[in-house]
């Protein structure tokens, strides 16, 4: 039997072989395969990384790892851990490698994702997956956004509602995402030399909710709309959740806001006649900043 390669049975009765390799005083599992020469191949592989420093690097400045799927048996997964150890001392299960004030995970051998060393716990624990761009975790049995660790909301368009400050949409450093819309609805213009706070939402087509001079005004009449939308249509709104005022304050905004009367109109049309006769006694007609 090969070195590192040990025999195991499935509940069938059939073999297959676990291999294993000890490094610093750790014991490393590399993986289980059907035959034992793959098994065997698996342990060479991984002496070769763990012994020779001057073979298998990963250059962080290029994020390129010489890892050719054709000619190596362990899981690409595990053969940047690997190397990781061997270069940082610390053994993490993601593909995960420790630079200077930063680190990087990898999600394949020329794609890798960077991040501050604040967030090196969570993603130690967390397997990052991709699709069409989108990167996401399970966590507590849920497909969340990366973007969510930031304050970035679902559905958020890139170079809209916030941008990669140097370019490079695989830099995840804080210092590197700058967030322009956080709200839903919301979308910052210009407007007469002004910036302006526009809120927004969709019933068969975009209304103007109005403009406002900042982004809570503009998150709370998005919520109102959202309100007075109520039982009135099959879609259900997401209503913005705002940290930075106190529970009287948003009820005093509330109150207060303007909503634009074409959107008020349509909302009107869209009741039954007999909610529209008691709407119309009760709620004097508001506008927004047009």
């Amino acid at each position: 039997m090969p070195t590192g390669v040990y025999t195991a049975y499935r509940k069938d009765k059939s073999e297959y072989y676990r291999v294993s390799i000890t490094y610093r005083n750790k014991h490393i599992s590399l993986g289980s395969f059907d035959d034992k020469e793959t098994a065997g191949r698996a342990y060479a592989e991984a002496s070769a990384i763990l012994y020779n420093p001057q073979t298998h690097r990963i250059y962080a400045d290029q994020m390129l790892t010489d890892y050719d799927p054709g000619s190596l048996s362990i899981p690409f997964g595990k053969y940047v851990s690997l190397i990781n150890y061997r270069d940082n001392n610390i053994y993490i299960k993601t593909p995960v490698y420790l630079c200077r004030k930063y680190f990087l995970y990898f999600l394949e051998p020329e794609v890798a994702l960077r991040f501050n060393t604040d967030d090196l716990f969570y993603y130690s624990n967390h397997k990052i997956m991709a699709r069409g761009g989108y990167y996401f975790v399970n966590d507590y049995g849920m497909q969340t956004s990366i973007l969510s660790r930031y304050g970035i909301r679902a559905h958020a368009v890139k170079g809209r509602d916030y941008i990669f400050r140097n370019g490079n949409e695989h830099d995840f450093r804080y210092e590197n995402i700058q967030i322009i819309n956080r709200y839903s609805g919301v979308t910052q213009i210009q407007k007469k030399g002004r910036t302006l706070y526009r809120a927004a939402i969709h019933i068969n087509g975009n209304y103007i909710i109005g403009d406002y001079p900042d982004e809570i005004q503009a998150a709370i009449a998005y919520n109102k709309a959202v309100d007075m939308l109520a039982g009135l249509t099959p879609v259900q709104y997401a209503r913005n959740y705002i940290e930075d005022i106190s529970t009287d304050e948003y009820a005093s905004c509330y109150a207060g806001i303007k909503i634009s009367r074409r959107l008020c109109a349509f909302i009107a049309n869209m009741q039954p006649a007999s909610a529209q006769t008691a709407q119309t006694a009760q709620t004097p007609q508001s506008s927004a900043e047009s």
